[in-house]
């Protein structure tokens, strides 16, 4: 796992880095944002762990530029509590956060979850066949998704929502069991998580099939993907 860790917190970033690195990661360590961007851009990484709160350019904005031209899986830290910024960088297309301060065990765990969604490991034979409702059309062994002829620019973590979505068109699948199977986690008690990454997938979905509702909320019962 080839891990860019950006936090200001050198102390921290140390601590965090040590047990990452013995846990067989290969850790970069950058402490701007300026070149926080340009390391994430570089096609190096499998995953960049990324702080909100750093001078300069902050976390949040690091992310904005990250996604204009890359959908590499990020994790952000977020001060436990601040709502405003754990929401604003899932709006942005964070995979997940983690609330400081962190232990190294809770941390590695929450990048093992991403990564699980996104790595080269050997996919189920279920996982790799093609997945068609409708005009939309999944290939879960590449992690690639097309509405008609039109791709759909996904986060890991989209993406696997998305395809639990899909799997069980017609039907609705639990935020919990959504959380669990998509963002490698428990759903924690007012975790807006689900939410946040479902309201940017049909942002996503409304550009390319615009006036169409393909997801639909069902009260008490979670979301579901509605059949063609």
């Amino acid at each position: 796992m080839r891990i860019l860790l950006v936090d200001d917190d050198i102390e921290l970033a140390d601590m965090l880095g040590s047990y990452l690195e013995r846990e067989s990661c290969l850790v970069q360590k950058v402490s701007d944002g300026t070149s926080a961007v340009v390391q994430a851009l570089s096609g190096q990484f499998d995953l960049m762990v990324l702080d909100v709160m750093m001078p300069g350019l902050s976390g949040v904005e690091v992310l904005r530029r990250v996604r204009e031209h890359s959908m590499l899986p990020v994790l952000m830290l977020t001060a436990r509590g601040d709502d405003t910024d754990r929401v604003l960088g899932l709006e942005l297309g964070a995979d997940d956060y983690v609330p400081k301060p962190c232990t190294p065990r809770e941390l590695l765990a929450r990048i093992r979850a991403i990564l699980r969604r996104t790595g080269n490991q050997p996919q189920p034979a279920h996982e790799t066949d093609v997945l068609r409702e409708g005009p939309l059309t999944m290939w879960p062994g590449e992690r690639r998704a097309q509405w008609g002829e039109q791709t759909l620019e996904l986060t890991s973590t989209e993406y696997s929502l998305l395809e639990l979505l899909v799997r069980h068109a017609g039907q609705p699948v639990g935020k919990d069991v959504l959380s669990k199977q998509a963002l490698g986690r428990p759903l924690a008690r007012f975790d807006r998580s689900v939410d946040v990454h479902m309201s940017s997938i049909r942002q996503k979905l409304s550009r390319v099939a615009p006036g169409r509702i393909c997801i639909q909320t069902v009260v008490r019962r979670g979301y579901q993907f509605i059949k063609a």
